[in-house]
């Protein structure tokens, strides 16, 4: 498989990538775009930092594209959208730059706080201005975090040891974990009434974008202190400078912003406006640290299937691979089953999971059921990265349950379809640990293996249908494998599945249907 490095990376990310005999790496850098559209033509895996710029274009022109690989956490060069309707799996390597990015946003909190840069440049202009510098302790005050992911945590854990109180706002964090972290999760407006310092983590996504404006500077402290290490656009930076000149805010640094670089911001023009070029994680160790990440990475999912921290793709450890295997193909056969039986225009999938099951990561598996429900009836590629999109692009939603109380069996994995004519549903489950079967069809309990062609009909529960199903088969030499039948009383309808060698043709299934007894016949591929 060939990786193309399109911007520097450390001679460490290389060895790692290099030493690995079935990989062939090229290194190409600062290409303009009409020559990376023009070179990622035969190419597996692209590895980028921030400079490179992986437009739809790009992306579109890389035919054989499998994998888009980030040295670093922010992806806003990225089209991540783009990638994911080409069903390429775009990761980034948020680790490797945690503690530098961490220590960069207390150094600025820091050095806010005791006026660093302004009296520097005055020392430096041989002025001796001590009192017009004075500067606050941090000790005491109130730090408020936007965002507790690995590097708000982190700058939380340094903050306490400061002596720092700390707040955070982050929609995703449990109360549990807030409790672990010694943290107060509070709402987004508390925190921005409450903190004497406000430190932003968040990802810049359309959610995101000027998450803090005009209205959250209105309710913030008068004298707020606010430091950005994330991402420029997380802040209205017209509302910003409106808040500086009202007094509202006290001091800012900044690491990044909306357009880097900042040719002729006005922002750069205020004494209050600590500012460095986006040196989150411009670490000798940090710079190691990605591109080790990135390259172990990307070894693993074009080697070995294990995906880590993909943004468009569930991520399945290495270790619970093996035993999620097999659930993983019980739901795409599902999927597969469920599509060519259901009627109607699917609104609304929910999947709900039980017993052993449920000690496992439910995502991959779900996605795995979406995966096969759109491959049976869309002629476009349908792979795990975005199965999930084009469900959303059809109005289809996905609901996930998992059950408390184990059902009739140790695992079970049921999916309810309703659409515009009804519900129908599909329920598998593992005997031992590999057997996939499919259990129950709507009402009827059943024992299938789903695999090859099955035939599938409806029937009244009447003494020799299954002679007379077995007679036009047999004259039409096609050989059953395997039978199951199901029912809800003796006597009226039933369910009956055969597993069969090849497909029927039409005219065969057409002569099924015309039985006496039979309400409906249908061949379906697994």
């Amino acid at each position: 498989m060939k990786i193309l490095i399109s911007d520097p990376l450390s001679e460490e990310g290389l060895k790692i990538l290099e030493a690995e005999k079935k990989l062939k790496v090229t290194v190409k850098t600062k290409m303009s775009p009409a020559e990376l559209k023009q070179e990622i033509k035969d190419y597996d895996a692209l590895i980028v930092r921030s400079g490179t710029k992986v437009t739809s274009e790009i992306i579109k022109a890389g035919r054989k594209l499998k994998l888009i690989g980030r040295a670093g956490v922010g992806l806003d060069n990225v089209d991540v959208e783009a990638a994911t309707r080409q069903g390429i799996i775009v990761m980034n390597a948020p680790g490797g730059n945690t503690v530098s990015t961490a220590e960069h946003t207390i150094t600025l909190l820091l050095a806010l706080s005791r006026n660093i840069a302004q009296a520097d440049a005055s020392l430096r202009s041989n002025l001796w201005e001590r009192k017009k510098y004075i500067g606050v302790e941090v000790s005491g005050k109130t730090l408020g975090i936007i965002g507790l992911g690995r590097i708000g945590t982190a700058v939380g854990k340094r903050a306490k040891c400061l002596g720092m109180k700390v707040v955070a706002y982050d929609p995703f964090l449990s109360s549990q974990r807030a409790v672990e972290l010694g943290i107060e999760s509070k709402g987004l407006e508390e925190v921005l009434r409450e903190a004497d310092y406000i430190s932003l983590h968040t990802p810049l996504t359309p959610e995101t974008r000027h998450l803090i404006g005009k209205r959250e500077f209105e309710m913030m402290k008068k004298g707020v202190r606010v430091i950005n290490c994330a991402r420029g656009g997380v802040i209205d930076e017209e509302a910003l400078l409106a808040a500086i000149k009202q007094g509202k805010v006290k001091g800012v640094a900044l690491d990044v912003f909306e357009e880097e670089p900042p040719v002729n911001n006005p922002l750069l023009k205020l004494d209050c406006v600590l500012a460095t070029p986006h040196l989150g994680a411009s670490t000798q160790e940090a710079q190691v640290g990605v591109a080790k990440e990135m390259a172990r990475q990307v070894v693993d999912a074009l080697l070995y299937d294990n995906v880590r921290n993909a943004v468009n793709f569930p991520s399945i450890n290495k270790e619970i691979l093996p035993f999620l295997k097999p659930y993983l193909e019980l739901s795409e056969k599902m999927g597969r089953l469920e599509m060519q039986l259901v009627k109607g225009k699917i609104h609304e999938i929910e999947l709900r999971y039980s017993g052993e099951v449920t000690r496992y990561e439910l995502k991959p598996i779900s996605v795995s059921f979406v995966k096969g429900l759109l491959s049976s009836v869309l002629d476009e590629p349908i792979n795990y990265v975005n199965a999930p999109l084009i469900a959303r692009q059809r109005g289809i939603k996905l609901v996930e349950t998992k059950l408390s109380e184990p059902e009739d069996f140790t695992n079970l994995i049921s999916a309810e379809l309703t659409t515009d004519k009804g519900k129908s549903l599909v329920a598998g489950s593992l005997l031992g640990k590999k057997d996939i079967r499919i259990v129950k069809i709507d009402d009827y309990y059943v024992d299938v293996v789903p695999q090859g062609y099955i035939l599938v009909v409806s029937n009244e529960d009447k003494p020799g249908m299954m002679g007379a199903i077995g007679t036009i088969l047999g004259k039409n030499k096609i050989n059953i494998a395997s039978m199951t039948l199901g029912r809800r009383k003796q006597g009226g309808l039933a369910l009956t599945l055969l597993n069969i060698d090849n497909s029927i043709p039409s005219r065969v299934v057409n002569e099924l249907k015309k039985l006496d007894n039979i309400v409906d016949a249908k061949v379906v591929k697994l």
